[in-house]
C-alpha cells in the first residue's frame, strides 16, 4: 500500500505537465534512416520520399520535447498550425510535407514555440549534427550491430558522448538514431527510458537507392 501511494505521489507531477506547452527538460533529436522507412511503409504507400531522384539518407524525423522520464505529446498551444507552404518547405530534410506536419502536431504543440520557430530549431538541430558519410558509400546491404552506428555517429562527432545517443532497430531493420540536446541544443545525457539501443547482433542496413 505504502508503496503504491510512493508511485502515485511520484508519478502525480508528471502527469499534471503532460499538455502544457513549454514545459520540458530537453529535446531528442530523431533522424530517421530512408531506406530503412521506405522498405517497411514508405514504398507501400507510394511515398515521393521514396523515390530514387531525392538521395535520401538521415532525415529529420523530428525534434521531441522530453521529460527527464517520458515526454509530453499533442499538447494545447495559442501558436497558429503551420501553413501548407511552411510544411512543404521542410521536406527537403524531412522526406515528406506529411512528416514536417505530424511533428508539429505531435510534438512541436509541446515546444512552446511558434510553427515557424519550432521548425527554424529543428533544422538547426539537424544542421548541428554530422551524418557520417561512410553510410552514404554502402552499394549493397549489410548486416552490422547498432554499435557501429553508435560509434560512426561519435567519430564523426567529437562533441557527443556515448549516453548522449541511441540506435534504435525495427523489424531487424537500423531504424534511428537518437540523440539528445539541451533546450539551447547542446549535446547532453540522454534519460534512461531515451538510452534503449537495438540489442540485435546482426541488423539490416539497407543502402541508398
Amino acid at each position: 500500500m505504502r508503496a503504491a501511494l510512493i508511485w502515485l505521489l511520484t508519478a502525480l507531477p508528471l502527469a499534471a505537465q503532460d499538455h502544457r506547452s513549454g514545459f520540458f527538460d530537453y529535446y531528442v533529436l530523431s533522424l530517421s534512416w530512408s531506406p530503412t522507412w521506405c522498405a517497411l511503409e514508405g514504398d507501400a504507400r507510394g511515398s515521393d520520399q521514396c523515390a530514387p531522384r531525392h538521395d535520401h539518407g538521415w532525415i529529420l524525423h523530428g525534434l521531441w520535447p522530453q521529460y527527464e522520464r517520458g515526454y509530453p505529446e499533442y499538447c494545447r498551444t495559442a501558436e497558429r498550425a503551420p501553413s501548407h507552404r511552411m510544411t512543404r518547405e521542410m521536406a527537403d530534410v524531412m522526406g515528406t510535407s506529411g512528416l514536417a506536419w505530424h511533428q508539429w502536431k505531435k510534438h512541436g504543440t509541446c515546444s512552446g514555440l511558434s510553427a515557424s520557430d519550432y521548425y527554424a530549431l529543428s533544422r538547426e538541430a539537424y544542421a548541428r549534427v554530422t551524418r557520417p558519410e561512410v553510410f552514404r558509400k554502402l552499394d549493397e546491404p549489410v548486416r552490422l550491430p547498432a554499435s557501429v552506428v553508435e560509434e560512426a555517429f561519435l567519430q564523426s562527432n567529437p562533441n557527443l558522448e556515448a549516453k548522449g545517443i541511441t540506435i534504435t532497430c525495427k523489424a531487424g531493420h537500423i531504424q534511428e538514431a537518437r540523440i539528445c540536446l539541451t533546450r539551447d541544443l547542446s549535446p547532453r545525457t540522454c534519460g534512461a527510458d531515451v538510452l534503449l539501443d537495438c540489442a540485435s547482433p546482426s541488423a539490416l542496413f539497407t543502402p541508398i537507392r
